[in-house]
């Protein structure tokens, strides 16, 4: 009987695409789903006569079909179910083989199975794998992260069916330790939350700000993506704009203004406040799909709340070169924080992340890829410990130069009022970091009043705290404190 190099599990779209993509690469694959339906209708439909590929019924049929060691890669629903394969598998495995997770699994459950499993004798893999149906068939960016033992094994497969950048690089390579690789996926997932909102909202405003229609508008998006805009998200909102239904309108308009989430970016949010980094732009875009499943609330306030008189739209071009300018600046913004993010993940969990490697992953194949990736990889290139992608002299000399226009366009929406939390919290954050001296004194002020907290003072020692008695009735015992 032929061996398989590897095995899938799950036979959805995305797993059929993958499993279609090894073979087109000489792979052989063994494949299982735990419905034989699906199995079958694979095979007869789009595996047929595809010589590489090796259907099983059972999961001792399905092991028994896989070459030494063995690499079964999980694409199921991320949760219990995934822990429900990995026991079904165990008691055919011996050690040393592979378990690879491709689906979107929370990144301390792949921490956690890595443990399990290595106490087993068992190899595994959790990775991102990003780029939707036709990533996984065509190539996808793959962010594999676990046991590095299995890497060797799997390294080959993973970086031949990946996408390849135009100079022919991988879009996969080694993230790190235990759940890295998942939580670069989650990352990025949350980066991909922000463009989206931030693209919706350059919508809004060319819409109901200043008036331009969905042909126009597919012009603009167009223009935008010959540019720094250039990625794929605005590539297929062109498109969108340009898509009629039947009765030859829009169909952008016709569809319902609530949106769905499936966890990544709210994952991203609380990783954020867990970490105590500053996620704004991310953590906005999530709270904006919130806010957007309040649709009867919505409608029943839009006749009671009022906002600003409407008035006339500028007449000139330059409002739409600003949004250009604006939302590029955003971008970048939402980036740097996506990457301070993992900066701070890699000290917390002792992960040696290579930050330059992850931006080139994601400059082909996945969702949010984009122009500028190139430059982010070549920031970090130029210096492995830059603290902010803001530091790096090329994205500095871009904030220079587009943030007026940020400014521009976040007062034209605010004197419309038109909602843009995203834009608004790039601008905020701009302006935070940039900021020598904060407010936060009188925060600390206030929490020692109230709480006795202690404070720091900017004319002693870093590590001396102080406490005061504010009302001269207080006393002199202080609190404990504590760092986020």
């Amino acid at each position: 009987m032929n061996k398989a190099d590897i095995g899938l599990v799950g036979l959805a779209v995305m797993g059929q695409n993958l499993v279609l993509n090894m073979a087109d690469h000489g792979y052989t694959v063994a494949v299982y789903n735990r419905s034989a339906e699906k199995t079958t209708a694979f095979m007869e439909g789009p595996a047929r006569d595809q010589e590489r590929i090796l259907p099983s019924y059972d999961l001792k049929e399905f092991i028994d079909h896989l070459s030494s060691p063995r690499k079964v890669f999980l694409m199921v629903k991320a949760g219990e179910v995934v822990d429900q394969f990995i026991e079904s598998l165990l008691p055919y495995l011996e050690a040393g083989d592979i378990i690879i997770d491709g689906g979107n699994s929370h990144f301390p459950d792949s921490s956690r199975r890595t443990e399990e499993l290595d106490r087993k004798g068992i190899l595994f893999i959790g990775t991102g794998v990003s780029g939707g149906e036709e990533g996984a068939r065509r190539g996808p960016s793959i962010m594999p992260g676990g046991n590095k033992a299995a890497w060797p094994s799997v390294k080959p497969i993973l970086q031949d069916i990946s996408a390849k950048t135009d100079q022919g690089e991988p879009c996969c390579d080694w993230v790190g330790e235990n759940g890295a690789g998942h939580f670069v996926k989650m990352v990025h997932n949350g980066i991909e939350y922000g463009d989206m909102q931030l693209i919706a909202e350059a919508y809004h405003l060319l819409k109901s700000a200043l008036g331009a229609d969905h042909g126009r508008m597919n012009q603009i998006f167009t223009h935008w993506n010959k540019g720094p805009l250039d990625s794929y998200l605005i590539e297929i909102t062109a498109h969108i704009m340009a898509f009629l239904d039947k009765d030859k309108e829009p169909l952008l308009e016709k569809i319902l203004d609530s949106a769905g989430q499936k966890g990544t970016g709210k994952w991203t949010g609380i990783s954020a406040l867990d970490l105590g980094v500053p996620v704004t732009l991310i953590g906005e875009s999530v709270f904006a799909r919130c806010l957007s499943s309040l649709k009867e609330e919505r409608v029943a306030a839009s006749k009671i709340l009022k906002g600003p008189d409407a008035v006339a739209p500028p007449s000139d071009e330059s409002a739409v070169e600003d949004l250009e300018k604006a939302l590029l600046l955003a971008k970048i913004i939402s980036y740097a924080q996506g990457f301070m993010l993992m900066r701070e993940a890699a000290s917390e969990y002792r992960w040696k992340l290579a930050y330059g490697s992850i931006a080139l992953m994601w400059r082909g194949g996945c969702i949010i890829r984009s122009a500028f990736l190139g430059e982010i990889k070549a920031a970090f290139d130029k210096n492995p410990n830059l603290t902010n992608l803001l530091m790096d002299d090329y994205f500095a000399g871009v904030a220079e130069k587009n943030q007026a226009s940020l400014r521009r366009t976040v007062t034209l929406a605010v004197e419309r009022g038109i909602p843009v939390p995203t834009l608004s919290a790039a601008l905020a954050f701009y302006d935070g970091y940039r900021s020598a001296r904060l407010p936060a004194n009188l925060i600390q002020a206030q929490r020692d009043y109230f709480g006795a907290h202690t404070y720091r003072r900017i004319d002693r020692p870093r590590d001396e705290v102080f406490h005061t008695n504010w009302t001269g009735t207080g006393g002199d015992v202080s609190s404990s404190t504590y760092e986020v």
